[in-house]
């Protein structure tokens, strides 16, 4: 079953009321009325922790941000609005957990792993930009919490250099495809890389975090293997934030999830094999050997007698044989099936 990771970020706003309700969106049941089957929800949500003192140059965090989007004069303000402090993050820890939803975080400096002091997350994501920032990396890996990588600012070397600070701590890793464009045009998004993730590092599991607009490209990612989804959420694009109109809304999410679900029910085994759902329509479909003709009792069947007509559940042509030369016992008129009990 694909591992779905409902990324809130900071889509919150700084709210934690809102962060709860995108939670609430997440543990809505998932039900698929053709068929009337109940589907598993996204397995967790994950929040974004930031320590500004270890975020940006002085210079940056003192530049004016006059956007849309902005929630500060500064671009300093506009982060610090944004922030959750640790006990916060702990209350939406709790919340999810109530909604029996794993939580994973995305920690930005070593300092933010003081949210240790109120929780241990399910899982800690490393931010694309941070994969280079190997004191960070070794300072997670040493917690022993399972990490996820994010490749979209990564090489070969890159990866391969922070595989190797955090296998010094444990081997409980997780690489992600990702593409660092927001949003990912579709001709960036490469999705066979994750082919190449799983020939490369097959001791590790392989998924996909997703930036293109739309459900279609992290379907297609579960069709290729990928065993993690990431996909940003929110409550409404139209949102004031940055990352909010690149993120999926409520009906989006649904339909995520329901695909992906689908999806997983779909791969069943590497067999040709007749589903007991199809004996119904095979027999209903399928062809038999029948009159050509009206053909009277006695009458011994020839090939000229016979062709073939639906439904299944009579003689099929490769066994013509145990029709042809033998003799009807009862009148049959044209187009019926000749069963064998029509025959001696």
């Amino acid at each position: 079953m694909t591992y779905i990771i409902g990324e809130i970020g900071q889509n919150h706003n700084g709210s934690v009321d809102i962060a709860k309700t995108i939670i609430d969106v997440v543990a809505r049941p998932i039900f698929d009325k053709l068929f009337n089957q109940k589907l598993p929800r996204m397995d967790a949500v994950k929040l974004t922790k930031r320590d500004l003192e270890y975020e940006l140059s002085a210079s940056q965090m003192s530049r004016e941000y006059n956007t849309p989007h902005s929630f500060g004069k500064t671009y300093g303000e506009h982060r610090q609005f944004l922030e959750l402090d640790d006990k916060q993050h702990y209350e939406c820890y709790l919340y999810a957990k109530e909604k029996q939803l794993d939580f994973v975080e995305t920690l930005c400096a070593i300092s933010c792993l003081s949210i240790l002091n109120y929780f241990e997350p399910d899982r800690l994501k490393v931010a694309s930009r941070d994969i280079t920032n190997l004191p960070l990396l070794d300072a997670l890996a040493q917690t022993k919490i399972p990490i996820i990588l994010s490749t979209g600012m990564a090489g070969d070397s890159e990866l391969n250099d922070a595989l190797e600070v955090i296998t010094k701590h444990h081997e409980n890793i997780s690489i992600l495809h990702c593409v660092s464009q927001y949003p990912t045009e579709y001709n960036n998004v490469n999705l066979n890389t994750i082919k190449y993730l799983q020939k490369k590092y097959p001791q590790y599991t392989i998924g996909y975090s997703d930036h293109t607009v739309g459900i279609a490209t992290p379907v297609a990612a579960v069709a290729m293997g990928s065993k993690i989804i990431e996909k940003h959420i929110t409550l409404d694009r139209q949102m004031k934030g940055t990352d909010q109109a690149g993120s999926l809304e409520i009906g989006g999410i649904y339909r995520m999830v329901r695909d992906i679900r689908n999806l997983d029910l779909s791969f069943g085994t590497e067999e040709i094999k007749i589903e007991e759902s199809v004996k119904v329509a095979r027999e209903k479909l399928e062809r038999s050997v029948a009159t050509k003709t009206s053909l009277k009792e006695g009458h011994i069947i020839t090939m000229n007698d016979i062709h073939l007509l639906s439904p299944g559940d009579g003689v099929k042509w490769i066994n013509k044989d145990k029709i042809i030369g033998k003799k009807l016992i009862n009148d049959l008129p044209e187009n019926e099936i000749i069963y064998l009990k029509n025959i001696e």
